[in-house]
């Protein structure tokens, strides 16, 4: 079992591990061993996730998602295929601990009464400096 959170845990049998061909580092050896991984792992038929997490991680899979409701990772950074694998269900992890997290749902307030009167006051006193920076009047000669 691969623990997403305290309460949540996928089986490692529901991810699927192929290896191809990696480009970049690998020396002679690139061209030969299958090094690189993909993992699918089945989102839509996981019994072990609640519906509200598929949901959320199906949004935050993006384009890893196919239509069938599989995530799709490949993992080509590192020349062996054990780091690799252990990349790709890292990442495959992250997506799903970071679904797990339920969004605070904002909740609109109304301003209180006090802030409103300190807003008004504050506009009053500012009205204030303004009109004193007027010309000064003359008083008229008699």
């Amino acid at each position: 079992m691969i623990p997403i959170t305290d309460t949540i845990a996928i089986d490692e049998g529901e991810i699927e591990e192929s290896f191809i061909r990696a480009s970049g580092p690998g020396g002679q050896n690139v061209n030969k061993v299958a090094t690189a991984v993909q993992i699918r792992f089945d989102l839509a038929g996981s019994a072990n996730l609640p519906e509200a997490l598929k949901e959320r991680a199906a949004r935050l899979a993006g384009r890893k998602l196919t239509k069938e409701g599989v995530i799709v990772i490949t993992a080509a950074r590192f020349r062996t295929q054990e780091r690799n694998r252990e990349d790709a269900v890292a990442r495959l992890v992250e997506i799903l601990q970071q679904a797990a997290v339920r969004p605070i749902i904002r909740r609109p307030t109304r301003p209180t009464l006090a802030s409103k009167q300190r807003r008004l006051a504050a506009k009053s006193r500012r009205g204030t400096v303004k009109a004193m920076r007027g010309r000064a009047s003359v008083p008229p000669e008699e």
